[in-house]
This record gives structure tokens, C-alpha cells and sequence, in this order.
């Protein structure tokens, strides 16, 4: 046996704890832990009532029984702060941090810069899920009604998407994928039905929805999506190594122990859950799955056990301050962020097209 089949990880383990640019692990992780708290901080001031970055952090270790720097000078400050701004803000940390892992984990799982959530159908089944309610005024379950059925709905979907991609006990990582836009093809279809058969109103709030948006978000939400972010980014990160092996192809991995198909079962229940957590209270963001991961895979290269974490943190600092854009871009209006995800995505998506066929002739 040779040095590099008795040592699987060797490259992917080399190619992720890489220096790139003169930044190191460490140096990276650092740089993205200050920009999430410096965007935060941002964020949590920016609105109708003004509050410095100073009283923000002074505010947050006064909560923390820290009593240490200013608190906010405005009357309201405090009540704007943790009743309007820190929940929405602290959504977006987590939807971003979900997203952007899921999609870390679609990448790994299919060897493809392409997967991306949306692929396995979770986005596309929570829009239908929670269409259908918008469009015939179902309520089951109160104010919870359409972020239940966003979230039930995006994982049936998945779930069915990888029923229907198994064969003999195995899955065809390509039947997988032609499954996803099957189906969301379908979802699609559905979902202009679903507009069609809508009132105005319903079809307003449906359209909306389906751009993503925070607005509204407040501390129940977040009670729910926080400890569903949170096992998801573990569960990922512990897969860690085996997406590594992964890459390396099915065979070499079965070699070494690695069983693929309970792997990919469970890395698809992960990228689910995570996105369903987020699309459930933000509607359909897209393109943070997809774009974040390539960032960081620039940077560090493709070895997960840094691909992963780093990628949660940078999810969490663009969706943070996309949000912040879409705030306050435009006075007394509130866009939807989607729609600005997707504005920056698709410039980038042809950049890192143009990048691979002109440094490797295409996709691999």
C-alpha cells in the first residue's frame, strides 16, 4: 500500500490547512469571528432610532452583568435594541450560518461547486408548503402556521427526492440531482398555480415570502431556529473527515471504511434541517449555499474541517449585513433580501465560471 493510500486525508488535509494570501487557519478564523461582531454591532444601531456601536456593545455586556461602556443616549434605544433589532439581527446570523453550511455540505456530498440546497428540493417544498396556506388562509398552528408548514414541507421534499434517487440500497449521486430538478420543476409549477388561485392580498404575501425577508423576526423565532442551527453546524462539522475521504471517490472511501450511503443519508438530513430552519422564518434566500463556500474553498482551500466552520461564520456575516442593506438602502423601506443575495450572487457565479474555464478548462 502506498504512502497516499494509507493516507486518504493527506491531500485534502494539506489543501485545508494551506496558507493562502498569508492567512492562516487561525488567522482566518480571527478575521471572520471580528467582522461577524463588527457587523453586528452595526447592524443593531442602524434604524429610525440611531444607536452608536459604543452603546450596542455597551448594552450587550450590561444584559452579560458587565457593567462596563455607555448605554444608549436615546429613550428608546434599549427597547429598540433587544425588542426589534438584536432578534432580526441574530435570525440573520443564524439563517446565514445554516444556509451557508448546508451548502458546504452539498458540495462535499455530490464532489459538485454547483449543489447547492435548492438542488435537493428544500427550498422549492417549504415555498409550495407555505404557499398553500397563504393562498387558502389555513391556520393549524396560530401565528407558527406558514413557518411550520415551510419547514415540514421542505423536508418531505427532500426526503422524497432522495426515496426516489435510491436503487438496489445505493444512490446515484447524478439520479439525485436530475430527481431535485425533477421535482423542482414540479414545485414551481405549483407554486404559479398556487399564485393563480390566490386573491390579491394572498398572492402579495406569497410573493413577498418567496423573495426572503427578516422583517418581523422577534425572540420566539429565534428560540426555535437557534438550537436547530446549532446541532446542524455540529453535525457538519463532525462529518468533517468523511466528506474529506469522500472526495477522494465512493470506492477509495468504502477502502477506508466510510459508509457512503449512510454518509450522504445523513449529510441530506443535515443540509434539510438547516435549511428548512432558515426558510421557515426567512423565506427563500438564495444563493449564500452556493457562493460562501467558494469563497472560503479560495481561501483555505477544500479540506472541511476548516471549509465547514469558516463557512458558517462568513454565511453569518453576509446574511447579517445584507440584511443591514436591506434596511436601509432606500429611507421608510424594507427590501427583500433575496432579492439582494441574488444580485450579488449571479455576478459572482459568472466570475467563478469564467475562473474555472479559464484555470481548468471547466467543471470538473
Amino acid at each position: 500500500m502506498s504512502a497516499a493510500t494509507a493516507d486518504p486525508t493527506t491531500k485534502p488535509e494539506r489543501a485545508g490547512r494551506a496558507v493562502r494570501g498569508g492567512l492562516s487557519r487561525v488567522g482566518l478564523f480571527a478575521l471572520l469571528g471580528v467582522l461577524l461582531v463588527v457587523v453586528v454591532l452595526l447592524a443593531a444601531g442602524q434604524g429610525a432610532v440611531h444607536v452608536p456601536p459604543s452603546e450596542v456593545l455597551g448594552s450587550v455586556l450590561h444584559r452579560l452583568g458587565i457593567d462596563v461602556g455607555p448605554m444608549p443616549s436615546h429613550p428608546r434605544g434599549e427597547d429598540a435594541l433587544w425588542q426589534v433589532r438584536f432578534p432580526r439581527v441574530v435570525l440573520a446570523l443564524l439563517a446565514g450560518a445554516a444556509l451557508a453550511t448546508a451548502g458546504a455540505v452539498m458540495q462535499g456530498i455530490f464532489g459538485n461547486p454547483l449543489a447547492e440546497p435548492g438542488v435537493v428540493g428544500v427550498s422549492s417544498g417549504a415555498a409550495v408548503a407555505a404557499a398553500t396556506v397563504i393562498a387558502f388562509n389555513l391556520s393549524f398552528a396560530g401565528n407558527w402556521t406558514i413557518a411550520l408548514a415551510a419547514f415540514v414541507g421542505g423536508l418531505i421534499t427532500t426526503l422524497l427526492v432522495y426515496a426516489m434517487s435510491r436503487e438496489g440500497g445505493r444512490t446515484e449521486v447524478v439520479t439525485l440531482v436530475l430527481t431535485g430538478i425533477a421535482l423542482n420543476a414540479m414545485t414551481s409549477a405549483g407554486l404559479s398555480f398556487l399564485l393563480f388561485m390566490a386573491n390579491t392580498q394572498a398572492r402579495e404575501e406569497i410573493v413577498f415570502w418567496t423573495l426572503g425577508s427578516m422583517n418581523g423576526a422577534r425572540w420566539p423565532q429565534v428560540a426555535v431556529v437557534l438550537p436547530l442551527a446549532v446541532v446542524g453546524v455540529a453535525a457538519a462539522v463532525l462529518m468533517a473527515r468523511q466528506l474529506d475521504l469522500l472526495a477522494l471517490g465512493d470506492r477509495a472511501a468504502r477502502h477506508v471504511g466510510v459508509d457512503v450511503e449512510r454518509l450522504r443519508l445523513r449529510a441530506i438530513v443535515v443540509v434539510a434541517v438547516l435549511t428548512a430552519a432558515a426558510v421557515a422564518f426567512c423565506g427563500i434566500i438564495a444563493f449564500v449555499g452556493l457562493v460562501v463556500p467558494h469563497l472560503i474553498r479560495l481561501v483555505v482551500g477544500p479540506g472541511h474541517r476548516v471549509l465547514v466552520p469558516a463557512s458558517a461564520l462568513l454565511g453569518a456575516v453576509l446574511l447579517v449585513a445584507a440584511d443591514l442593506w436591506a434596511r436601509t438602502a432606500i429611507v421608510n423601506a424594507d427590501l427583500p433580501i433575496g432579492m439582494l443575495t441574488s444580485l450579488v450572487g449571479g455576478p459572482f457565479f459568472f466570475w467563478l465560471i469564467r475562473r474555472a474555464r479559464r484555470t481548468a478548462g471547466g467543471w470538473a
